[in-house]
């Protein structure tokens, strides 16, 4: 109600305008599913139904492409990472060999250098110890002769001088003779004309007396003296005449001679023992040292042989993965590039 007044809104279908509208839209509905229908059968429809059809074709196969390729790019990453991985520690163990071999090398050298070293001094030590060896076969041969002379001379010492004494008790010609004499060669002289003493033991006694005149304070005495054809230092002055006071200190003189011969001995033996002991002891330790050293060599040089073996396998497979990274390079951009182009042609 408006204004006091009843509007009446007539319904839509009660309207002949309204029908007729409906029967247009109806009538157009129908014309169109039949013109569409008609369109589905021409020749144009089935060229746009192929269009649409190699569409889609395209899209499901550059969505294959598209996976495959994904794929192969991943594979691409890891194949890479793997083969820089074995070329890195390819690398380092190269190196690491590389350096062993040189160590092994320049301690095979060394210990070369030392075995030579130390056969040398093997080598001289056991001449040096021949050589004194020698010398104390020599030195020991002359002490047992110079030992058996003085023994001799001290046992016609004491003889001579129990003759001597015995003689000058019986007061005998002979010892007259004796008491006379101006020299030792002249007393031992009547001593052995009166077989009291040998004449083997005189000259024993006048060659002792030459040995040692050089020594005597008397020997400016005996020049050009000359007594039973004996050389000048056998012509021994006595001291006051007494020829059993010279013959004790004869025999005194032969034994210190003989005590220091003996002490010489002794000590010559001692140090020749000393000596012997300390260059076997060197030659000892000189081929524990080069047996040592050889061991080393041998060792050392097996272990330049294989790290020299591993060396060789690992620089092949350094080289093999090295070509391997050029060729994962070359078939990844090979790859990627085809790709690239079949993208491009596809979107065309």
């Amino acid at each position: 109600s408006i204004d006091g007044r009843s509007v009446r809104c007539p319904h839509p279908l009660a309207s002949d305008d309204s029908r007729q509208l409906l029967a247009m839209k109806l009538s157009v509905a129908l014309f169109a599913s039949a013109a569409a229908s008609a369109l589905a059968v021409s020749p144009i429809g089935k060229v746009l139904q192929l269009v649409t059809d190699l569409q889609a074709k395209v899209l499901k196969e550059g969505e294959q492409a598209q996976k495959v390729y994904s794929e192969y790019t991943e594979w691409c990453e890891d194949r890479a990472r793997s083969i820089g991985f074995s070329i890195k520690t390819a690398t380092g163990e190269v190196e690491e060999l590389t350096a062993s071999i040189a160590e092994y090398t320049s301690t095979v050298a060394s210990l070369g250098s030392k075995i030579e070293t130390l056969a040398s001094d093997i080598a001289t030590d056991e001449a040096d110890l021949k050589a004194a060896s020698e010398i104390r076969v020599k030195e020991s041969a002359d002490f047992s002769k110079e030992e058996a002379e003085l023994t001799e001379t001290i046992s016609v010492l004491e003889r001579a001088v129990a003759v001597l004494e015995r003689e000058m008790h019986k007061g005998g010609a002979s010892m007259l003779q004796v008491k006379n004499a101006k020299n030792l060669a002249q007393a031992l002289g009547v001593l052995v004309q009166a077989s009291s003493i040998s004449s083997a033991d005189a000259k024993r006694l006048t060659a002792f007396v030459q040995s040692t005149a050089s020594d005597e304070a008397a020997a400016d005495e005996v020049e050009d003296e000359v007594a039973l054809g004996a050389p000048a230092a056998a012509v021994y002055k006595g001291h006051g005449g007494d020829i059993i006071e010279t013959l004790q200190g004869l025999l005194e003189k032969a034994e210190a001679q003989l005590d220091d011969l003996r002490n010489k001995e002794t000590s010559g033996a001692h140090n020749f023992e000393m000596l012997q002991q300390s260059l076997e002891d060197e030659v000892k330790v000189a081929n524990k040292d080069m047996d040592d050293a050889k061991k080393g060599v041998a060792s050392n040089g097996e272990s330049k042989a294989s790290a020299e073996g591993d060396l060789e396998t690992t620089s092949k497979d350094l080289a093999t993965d090295t070509e391997a990274k050029g060729d994962l390079h070359q078939s990844c951009m090979t790859k990627a590039e085809d790709f690239e182009a079949e993208t491009k042609s596809r979107g065309e």
